[in-house]
């Protein structure tokens, strides 16, 4: 009994092993959360999404919790999270303090749909997610991807239109992701003098006079298709309607200011020469 008693008291006898870490469980609200979550290699942890997480393709096997803005925090503790990855858009508050209360750690992510709060976002969930120099990599990426970007002849001005569930059209003022888009290839936005969304009128669209309309694919559908468009007589008086100058992009690519910002400014660039060659 000695050698035993030896052992205890110099410190060797067998230490109890640390509990494992719980296996990290993450809910994404938001797409460019969700992008991010893939693009930092740890789409494996997810077990939910919401409904406005579209890309990549696998995140749509995921179990949908609704959308950020209007959760349930009933149908997002079903999944048993670790982790809500999030911005500030999610809400209302009373359901993001009811998954706090019930000890789950929710991380709001920074908002800001500009290239420099896409930036900011992706080291935020690279740092919360132990991908750091994974996030480093994609900011380099993000940079490069917006120097590259071939220069526009000349900056056209560009109305972007929202339509969404069969209500009235919109155009994008100052302080929106769409005004922020057309800027950062260098175009201009059509309209100014306020911020965020307002109707759509007839003296609103001629005062813009847009040599480019811009929508989304999903409210290009939801406005009734392109020759709807056309049938607008607000927009068929503007230079973009009398010369059918429309671009239409996937919704979460153009607007999203997620990983894939680079491409989207790419495709929108190059959307726009072909309509200053075009007649």
């Amino acid at each position: 009994m000695i050698i035993p008693l030896l052992w205890l008291s110099l410190g060797c006898a067998p230490r109890p092993e640390a509990p494992p870490t719980p296996a990290l469980r993450i809910v994404s609200l938001g797409g460019p959360v969700t992008e991010l979550v893939y693009a930092l290699g740890r789409g494996d942890t997810l077990v939910g999404r919401d409904t406005s997480s579209m890309f990549p393709e696998e995140a749509l096997r995921l179990p949908d919790v609704g959308y950020h803005r209007q959760l349930s925090a009933e149908g997002v503790l079903s999944l048993a999270p670790t982790l809500v990855l999030a911005t500030a858009h999610a809400g209302p508050p009373e359901a993001v303090d009811q998954l706090r209360a019930a000890g789950v750690t929710v991380l709001l992510l920074p908002e800001e749909a500009t290239a420099e709060g896409s930036r900011a976002r992706t080291l935020a969930a690279g740092e919360a997610l132990d991908r750091k120099q994974a996030a480093q990599a994609l900011v380099e990426q993000l940079d490069a991807g917006l120097l590259g970007l071939s220069p526009l002849t000349k900056a056209p001005k560009v109305m972007f239109v929202y339509a969404r569930g069969g209500v009235a059209l919109e155009v994008a003022g100052q302080e929106t992701a769409a005004d922020e888009m057309i800027r950062l290839v260098g175009a201009q936005n059509a309209i100014s003098g306020y911020t965020g969304y307002k109707p759509l009128t007839p003296e609103a669209a001629i005062a813009a006079a847009p040599d480019v309309l811009l929508m989304t694919a999903r409210g290009l559908e939801s406005a009734g298709g392109e020759a709807t468009i056309w049938e607008n007589p607000a927009l068929m008086a503007t230079p973009a309607g009398q010369s059918r100058r429309l671009i239409v992009m996937d919704d979460l690519l153009l607007l999203g200011f997620g990983p894939r910002l680079p491409e989207a400014a790419r495709q929108l660039t190059s959307a726009l020469a072909e309509t200053q060659t075009s007649p």
